[in-house]
């Protein structure tokens, strides 16, 4: 592993292939965000931990909320993920293996969306919450490695259009998984299945065969490596120095930390909502399967034209203030989302969430992008940015968690989210106003 092709030539930026084998990974492995966090699992684990009605489950001898476990499960796989991925990337910019941790990391998540298959009934709880925990960390370590390669194989003039092409290759393939899915589920009867958790079941069987299919074109045709740094020998404290010198590096960098601060409480609430739409729409609004794949489906090809649209208005306006409008929105859909009551209402917030949830994301990724100084250690700086985004999914969700065992209610849950929204929109109008507009990442 340590030896492989330690002398590649330099990258050449805003090649096609290249850049085709990087969104091609987000076609890949965004099946596993629409499928498993967001239309299918969360209905499914709600369902088959239900006993008679109630949803309390045992863990650990400990009473709980199925869906609140289900939340604090999730935020600690991140929380997994926030505590290792520093010292990965920063080893990976060492030994020139990006590509060799970002295999390995889809593979795991691979592994957890096929070990789901086996968790059909609420005596198999601990095996689903497995699962879905390995297939969130492979998913979320093999960002880290993702976002490392933007900056290099794209400049920064292309960046917020290739960062969006990503997350548009994304939702497109997703969507064609999860209407193969629907149609699947909806023809049970014709097909003569009288297991009802099976096709759900099928459908994470599916989700990472898909997975590790596609992402064979990604491994085939992207660079091993995206720094000129030979191969050391010490490789274990070279990423522990190297962590050191990156936080160092921030302390100086005012801006770039005042914008993690803001990106931490924005992305905190973003993925939670993400992560637990789902289950809001089935315990609160009594949704079905079907309509949280209906929901979820128009959340998606709206949410392609929302990562276009603010790549656009971050070329007029900037991109500054282009988070600025996305966060405002945001505040306004938690808002409403404490008086949603019926599938139609639910919908709507649906369409509204899509529109600022990719472009949000990707707009966030080229921002930064902009904003890390030009070390040749990309890794690493976007390793923060992953550990800063991990650890605030993780104080979301378990934050989510406990309000809904606390009052037996995820409105008061989705409330929460509208103070972490507010704390960044304070944060970011700062930052325009100190730095002002001619920022790099304002302009």
């Amino acid at each position: 592993m340590m030896d492989e092709k330690s002398t590649e030539q330099p990258i050449l930026k805003n090649d096609k292939k290249t850049i085709m084998a990087w969104v091609m990974y987000d076609w890949a492995n965004s099946v596993y965000v629409l499928v498993i966090t967001s239309a299918i699992f969360p209905a499914y684990y709600n369902t088959v931990t239900r006993l008679n009605g109630s949803g309390t489950v045992d863990i650990f001898g400990i009473p709980m909320e199925n869906t609140a476990v289900y939340s604090i499960n999730m935020g600690l796989s991140f929380g997994i993920v926030a505590l290792i991925s520093p010292l990965l990337s920063s080893i990976s910019d060492y030994t020139g293996n990006q590509k060799w941790f970002m295999r390995m990391f889809c593979y795991l998540g691979v592994l957890g969306c096929i070990l789901l298959f086996w968790f059909d009934g609420r005596d198999q709880l601990h095996l689903g919450l497995a699962g879905a925990m390995m297939a969130t960390v492979g998913y979320s370590g093999s960002i880290v490695f993702y976002n490392s390669y933007l900056p290099v194989i794209a400049t920064e003039d292309r960046q917020d259009k290739v960062s969006a092409r990503g997350f548009s290759f994304g939702y497109f393939g997703a969507t064609i998984l999860l209407l193969i899915n629907l149609a699947l589920i909806l023809n049970q009867k014709k097909l003569g299945i009288t297991d009802n958790t099976f096709l759900p079941r099928l459908a994470f069987l599916l989700t990472g065969l898909w997975w590790l299919g596609f992402s064979q074109f990604t491994f085939a045709n992207l660079p091993n490596r995206i720094s000129s740094k030979p191969p050391a020998g010490r490789y274990l404290l070279n990423g522990y120095q190297e962590l050191i010198k990156i936080w160092d590096r921030l302390k100086r960098e005012h801006q770039l930390r005042t914008f993690l601060l803001s990106f931490f409480f924005y992305i905190m609430g973003v993925q939670t909502v993400l992560f637990m739409a789902a289950s809001f729409g089935e315990k609160e609004i009594h949704l079905r399967v079907t309509q949280l794949i209906i929901t979820i489906l128009l959340l998606q090809y709206v949410g392609i034209g929302g990562a276009y649209l603010f790549a656009w208005m971050s070329k007029k306006i900037g991109n500054l203030r282009s988070l600025t409008i996305a966060v405002v929105a945001w505040i306004g859909i938690c808002t409403g989302s404490f008086f949603i009551t019926t599938p139609l209402h639910f919908f709507i917030a649906g369409g509204c969430i899509g529109m600022v949830m990719g472009g949000i994301q990707s707009l966030s990724r080229s921002t930064y992008s902009k904003l890390i100084p030009k070390t040749g250690n990309n890794a690493g700086y976007f390793s923060f940015y992953d550990v800063c985004e991990k650890v605030a999914m993780m104080c979301g969700l378990v934050i989510w968690g406990y309000m809904d065992n606390l009052t037996g209610s995820m409105r008061n849950s989705i409330m929460s989210l509208a103070v972490w929204f507010s704390i960044s929109l304070i944060l970011l109008i700062w930052l325009q106003r100190r730095y002002g507009p001619k920022t790099k990442a304002g302009a």
